[in-house]
């Protein structure tokens, strides 16, 4: 997927750019049918963008804000509250894992540009 507002590549299905953070128009996830029942989204982890569990992108998915706020606000309730660390490893157990989507491999270097040059 391109980004609408830097046409940088980001991970099909996203909310937000991870390079700019422009909200990105709806599109149909790449996670298939089964991410979807019914019309309705289902909470589950993510399986593309995740730092340790995918909970964190998982809810920013379902509740449609970017992925960085639910981050931050998952940091201050395990800092300032303690049970932000207990109620992330449930829902790291409880939810389950959405199916992986169209996996993006970034091209190696070019081989001439790994030559040095000749002066």
């Amino acid at each position: 997927m391109i980004c609408v507002n830097c046409q940088r590549r980001i991970t099909d299905g996203s909310n937000f750019c991870y390079n700019c953070g422009a909200k990105q128009p709806p599109s149909t996830h790449a996670f298939g049918a089964d991410y979807e029942a019914g019309g309705k989204k289902r909470l589950v982890r993510s399986s593309t963008d995740k730092k340790i569990g995918g909970v964190c992108a998982g809810l920013a998915d379902y509740f449609d804000v970017d992925v960085t706020i639910v981050r931050v606000c998952w940091l201050l309730a395990f800092l300032l509250g303690g049970t932000g660390g207990l109620a992330y490893v449930i829902l790291w157990i409880a939810l389950p894992l959405a199916p992986t989507g169209v996996v993006y491999v970034q091209p190696s270097a070019s081989p001439v540009a790994s030559q040095p040059i000749a002066r």
